[in-house]
C-alpha cells in the first residue's frame, strides 16, 4: 500500500465514522456481539433501506464483518482493533454528559468494551492488578507478572493463546484511566460473566453487578463494587 493509498483509506474511515447513523451502528456492536440489520437499524435510528447502505460501506472498509445463519445475516466488528479505535476516539473526544448515555449512570459504572470490562468496574479491576504487582502497564503495552499468572489461574481467568495482544491498557473514555484489554482482559471478563458476578443489560453495553459480584469483587479484588456517582 502506497502512502497515498494509506492516506486515502484513513480519510475514508474517518468519513464513515463521521456519520451519526454509522457511528451508532458501530457503538451498538461495541460489546462484541453480532446483531441483525433490523436491530442495527433501530440502533442507528434510520430506515432498514438506509441501514443496508451503511452496512455495505462499513463492510467494504473492513470495519464490519457479516455472517449468514440460515435466512438471517449477522454483523459484528471485524476485529478487536476496530473496538480499540472506537474507544480511543471516544476517549479523545471526551465523555458525553451522563444524561445522554444510553444506559445512564449504569453505563459508567460497568460496561463492556468489545470483549472486556470497562467503566468504573474495569478501571477498579486494573487498579487492583497493578497495585498487587500482578500486571505491569505502560503506554506501550502490558505484562502479566509471575504472581499475576498464578492469581489469574487460581481465579479461573487464564488467557487462551491467540494472535491478538496478550495484555494491554485501554484508555477508558468515561474514567480517562486505563482498564485491561487484550486476551487477559477478555479472560477476566468471561470469568466474571461465568461466575454470575456481572450480567448483560438489554439494549445497552451496560452490565449489571449482581449481589454475588459485589461479594466476590470485595473478596478477590478488594474493592466495593457498589459504585456511586
Amino acid at each position: 500500500m502506497t502512502p497515498m493509498s494509506g492516506t486515502t483509506h484513513l480519510a475514508t474511515v474517518a468519513a464513515l465514522l463521521g456519520d451519526p447513523a454509522r457511528a451508532n451502528i458501530l457503538i451498538a456492536l461495541f460489546d462484541g456481539r453480532a446483531l441483525t440489520a433490523k436491530e442495527l437499524a433501530f440502533a442507528a435510528r434510520v430506515t432498514p433501506q438506509t441501514t443496508s447502505g451503511h452496512l455495505g460501506k462499513l463492510i467494504d472498509s473492513g470495519l464490519l464483518s457479516m455472517e449468514k445463519r440460515g435466512r438471517h445475516r449477522y454483523f459484528r466488528l471485524a476485529t478487536p482493533a476496530v473496538a480499540q479505535m472506537l474507544e480511543s476516539i471516544m476517549a479523545v473526544s471526551g465523555p458525553e454528559p451522563p444524561r445522554t448515555w444510553r444506559g445512564g449512570e449504569a453505563l459508567r459504572n460497568a460496561r463492556t468494551c468489545y470483549d472486556h470490562l470497562a467503566g468504573r468496574l474495569g478501571v477498579a479491576l486494573a487498579d487492583f492488578l497493578v497495585r498487587a504487582d500482578h500486571v505491569a502497564l505502560s503506554p506501550d503495552g502490558g505484562e502479566v507478572t509471575v504472581s499475576g499468572v498464578a492469581f489469574l489461574q487460581a481465579f479461573g481467568a487464564e488467557a487462551v493463546p491467540g494472535k491478538r495482544a496478550f495484555c494491554r491498557p485501554c484508555l477508558d473514555w468515561s474514567e480517562r484511566r486505563p482498564h485491561l484489554a487484550g486476551r487477559v482482559g477478555a479472560a477476566l471478563a468471561c470469568r466474571c460473566f461465568d461466575l454470575g458476578w456481572v450480567v448483560r443489560q438489554r439494549d445497552t453495553r451496560a452490565v449489571g453487578i449482581t449481589p454475588a459480584g459485589r461479594v466476590g469483587f470485595a473478596r478477590e479484588f478488594g474493592f466495593d463494587a457498589h459504585f456511586r456517582p
